[in-house]
This record gives C-alpha cells, sequence and structure tokens, in this order.
C-alpha cells in the first residue's frame, strides 16, 4: 500500500465512526421521548385511579362526607365494622419515581387530590380523556392536578363555584 492510500482509508474510518456516532444520538434522542410519553401515560392512569379512590372513598362516608386525612387512608378505611379499600396500593409518581406527591386539600384540610412534583414540561399538550381535558397547555406535571371533585378544592375553579 502506498502512503497516500492508508491517509484515505483513516479518513473513512472517521467518517464511519462519526456516522455511528451522530445514529447512536438520534437513537437515544427517540428513546429518551418515547420513554417520556410512556411516563406521562403512567401518571394519567396512576393520577386517575388516586381521583378514583377518593371520589370513592368520599361517598362511602356515612353521615357527613368527608376526604381522607391521609393517603394511607385509601389503603385500609376503618370507618367501617369492616374494613374497605379504595386503593390496592400508594402508587409512586411515575415521572420523579417517589412516592412523594403533591397534596390538594379540600376546605376542611383534608386531601382532595393529586399532583405530580415535577416542573418539567409535558410531551403531551392536547388530547386528553374527557376527565382531564384541562391539562391541555399545561406547562409543567405539577399542573396536572388529579382531584376526585372540582367542587371541593381550595379556592374556586374557573367558571365555577365554591
Amino acid at each position: 500500500m502506498r502512503t497516500g492510500e492508508q491517509g484515505f482509508t483513516y479518513l473513512g474510518v472517521l467518517l464511519l465512526v462519526m456516522l455511528m456516532g451522530m445514529a447512536l444520538a438520534g437513537a437515544g434522542q427517540l428513546w429518551s421521548t418515547a420513554s417520556q410519553r410512556a411516563r406521562e401515560r403512567d401518571l394519567l392512569w396512576v393520577g386517575s385511579q388516586y381521583a378514583q379512590a377518593l371520589r370513592s372513598y368520599y361517598r362511602a362516608s356515612n353521615g357527613v362526607s368527608q376526604y381522607p386525612a391521609a393517603l394511607e387512608d385509601l389503603l385500609e378505611d376503618n370507618r367501617f365494622p369492616q374494613a374497605m379499600r379504595h386503593l390496592r396500593r400508594l402508587y409512586p409518581d411515575p415521572v420523579t419515581g417517589s412516592l412523594d406527591w403533591g397534596l390538594i386539600h379540600s376546605f376542611d384540610g383534608r386531601i382532595a387530590g393529586v399532583y405530580s412534583q415535577s416542573h418539567q414540561r409535558p410531551l403531551k399538550q392536547a388530547h386528553f380523556p374527557a376527565q382531564w381535558v384541562e391539562f391541555e397547555g399545561m406547562g409543567s406535571y405539577a399542573e396536572w392536578r388529579f382531584v376526585a371533585e372540582k367542587a371541593f378544592m381550595e379556592g374556586t375553579p374557573k367558571g365555577g363555584t365554591p
């Protein structure tokens, strides 16, 4: 082999390495986006489970209806002779991976809803399930509020009554 040909081979290998790096970077970006979309789907499902359990707890009340004082009360509701379960287990926040949810309190200080404490911008901006259409255009996951009944939240919802 002549000296000039070795230089072209070296440049060809460098070009190949550069192209492989770009392909791997693109694949990594696709994987990251797909992973975030999966976490968003999980957050919508888990948030819906909490909202449904809070509604169930509230509606199962004897006498004066009330929300639970702690999320653990959803696991075993001891207000009845035989304990009721409104939630199978406490689910972690799919976005942060933590069991430390933000809590939305009702006017009497009990838990009426949950939200993620992540301030990351969601990829999903439209086409939400009917019960969560108000999530459209929100700037962070922390703004996705999963509440049992919006009328019992602290403050007045937009366009609603307290």
